[in-house]
């Protein structure tokens, strides 16, 4: 096989791979909404150092895309992110009521959110992402259930980076 024929062949089995990728990422964030039962379920991919964009959704409704946001970057820090690295797995019932900063609170009002349930996905020992789940219409007590749920979901996205960043 001539290089020119090799080059191409990794380059179309890396096409492949990612396609696959997403596939699977949209599959499991479609099933994951319909489990929960919620108006929305993204992943936010971390592009460079806390900053990121929404890349995948699963909607119960058009009105409620946001996809490509870039989210409230400037509310998340390295403390956020030590957090979500060791495990951390975080409910909102009700974000007019709860202990979070204002700036995160600020955004999640201009998305529509009420209540939210954010697990990390981990790559390589990185945070690589956040899965995160949001009821829009009102608020939302969130159940063991529903963290074991996200927890497994989130256990599987990483799995799903990890065999495409290898």
């Amino acid at each position: 096989m001539s290089a020119a024929n090799h080059n191409l062949k990794s380059v179309l089995t890396r096409i492949t791979r990612k396609l696959q990728q997403d596939q699977l990422v949209s599959k499991k964030l479609h099933e994951l909404r319909e489990i929960l039962k919620v108006d929305r379920v993204v992943l936010y991919y971390f592009y460079t150092h806390w900053k990121g964009q929404v890349t995948f959704e699963a909607l119960s409704d058009q009105k409620y895309s946001i996809i490509g946001s870039t989210g409230a970057d400037d509310c998340f820090n390295i403390d956020y992110a030590a957090l979500y690295l060791a495990g951390r797995i975080f409910s909102t019932e009700d974000i007019e009521q709860a202990a979070i900063n204002d700036c995160h609170r600020d955004f999640l009002r201009t998305i529509q959110v009420r209540s939210n349930l954010v697990a990390p996905v981990v790559c390589h020992g990185k945070l690589w992402g956040l899965l995160v789940a949001h009821h829009c219409q009102q608020i939302r007590q969130w159940q063991s259930f529903d963290i074991e749920t996200i927890r497994q979901y989130s256990y599987a996205l990483e799995a799903a980076t990890s065999i495409s960043s290898s």
